[in-house]
């Protein structure tokens, strides 16, 4: 079984794909590539059965109601106070990220992770062109990711990772500990050396978890919402366990 993973960037630089099979008793990791656009991301996750995005996959509902009331010259409804633009700011999923982790994630709507997003979705249309069936709350081949928030979920010091190829390495080590069956082959260098890298696989590692059924999903009073904003899927279950879990 092909699992993908996708650190995402504005631009081809910064963006990483991580492709491992999962299918034996390791999970070796094929392919790590560091720079790759769109064409070659949607040729190259075909064969995988999950592709885990680090991205948001939409924007709030609220803020595209918004921008369309705001664009006709309706501001009404509109008080402008901090609870209105953080309704605004954030999605239901990010409110939900908040309340298992104590941390917000980036705003879609107000951080630089917006121009990501628009990348994002011209990607979505490529895939959704190629044949993939594009579920935004998590349903489908594709889903929402959150490395940071998966490692720290699996009892990971985080701290300063995305930085320092020195933590990476110590985290890199860690892992190693705690999934013995992960197996990087030629790839751990550039895993240290790249952040992005490093984030594609860890982004593969909780694709798996959600290809498993083992993932935050989205409520059933929230499931309309999440296929429009997008649903970020976090690991249940702990990173020593999830090669077990389908084998």
């Amino acid at each position: 079984m092909l699992i993908a993973g996708l650190d995402l960037s504005a631009e081809p630089k910064g963006t990483a794909l991580a492709i491992v099979d999962w299918s034996g008793q390791s999970a070796k990791l094929l392919q790590l590539n560091v720079g790759v656009d769109d064409e070659f991301i949607v040729a190259n996750v075909r064969e995988a059965e999950k592709l885990g995005i680090d991205c948001a996959l939409g924007w709030p509902i609220e803020f595209v109601n918004f921008v369309q009331r705001h664009s006709s010259g309706d501001n009404t409804e509109f008080s402008g106070d901090m609870d209105s633009r953080r309704r605004l700011a954030y999605r239901e999923t990010d409110r939900a990220v908040r309340e298992l982790t104590g941390r917000w994630p980036l705003s879609v709507s107000t951080d630089r992770l917006g121009l990501t997003a628009m990348r994002c979705a011209g990607l979505l249309s490529k895939l959704q062109t190629d044949g993939v069936t594009i579920d935004r709350s998590g349903a489908g081949k594709v889903v929402e990711i959150y490395p940071g928030a998966s490692l720290r979920l699996w009892g990971f010091d985080t701290s300063g990772y995305r930085t320092s190829s020195d933590l990476r390495a110590k985290l890199l080590d860690a892992i190693k500990l705690s999934a013995p069956w992960f197996e990087p082959g030629n790839f751990a260098e550039l895993m240290i050396e790249s952040c992005d890298a490093f984030d594609s696989v860890i982004a593969n590692f909780a694709a798996r978890s959600t290809q498993s059924g083992l993932s935050t999903h989205p409520r059933k009073e929230v499931a309309n919402q999440a296929r429009t904003e997008g649903w970020i899927a976090l690991p249940q279950t702990s990173l020593s366990e999830l090669l077990a879990s389908t084998n």
